[in-house]
């Protein structure tokens, strides 16, 4: 790759890196320690309080991760669908990860709720993702089709 290029893609890992925080940190301690903070509590999703340091840092590390993986995945569109499509393979590995793996390691009171609840969570945290990552990346990618 050209010297133009890299600075191109590290651009973009950037912005997805950004949007991926900005989207998911927000979402997620609204969702679980404000809206829901009590259900979440019933479930025994938190022991003692959340330390959000950690999980923003934990949230800025995915989405360099993820922006850093997305043009490496070979989809058969571009831009939003395509970002939409990526977000959606990565968001049922984070699902199986994440909401099945809580669910098997512990009892889970009410365990249907907390996977209906933590599944819509994470459908509107990676369908909003993969749309701004279709976005961010939409150019780059076409002009190396």
């Amino acid at each position: 790759m050209h010297n133009r290029e890299n600075q191109m893609h590290i651009r973009e890992i950037f912005w997805g890196t950004l949007a991926y925080t900005f989207v998911t940190f927000p979402l997620a301690a609204i969702w679980h320690a404000v809206i829901f903070n009590d259900l979440y509590h019933t479930f025994g999703y938190f022991d003692g309080e959340p330390n959000f340091v950690l999980g923003f840092l934990t949230i800025l590390l995915q989405g360099l991760v993820l922006s850093f993986l997305y043009p490496w995945v070979n989809f058969s569109s571009n831009g939003i669908k395509r970002g939409v499509k990526y977000s959606l393979t990565i968001g049922i590995f984070f699902w199986t990860s994440h909401v099945l793996a809580f669910v098997a390691k512990q009892v889970v009171e009410n365990s249907p709720s907390f996977v209906a609840m933590e599944s819509f969570y994470l459908l509107m945290q990676f369908v909003i993702y993969g749309v701004l990552i279709g976005m961010i990346y939409r150019k780059v990618l076409e002009k190396s089709a």
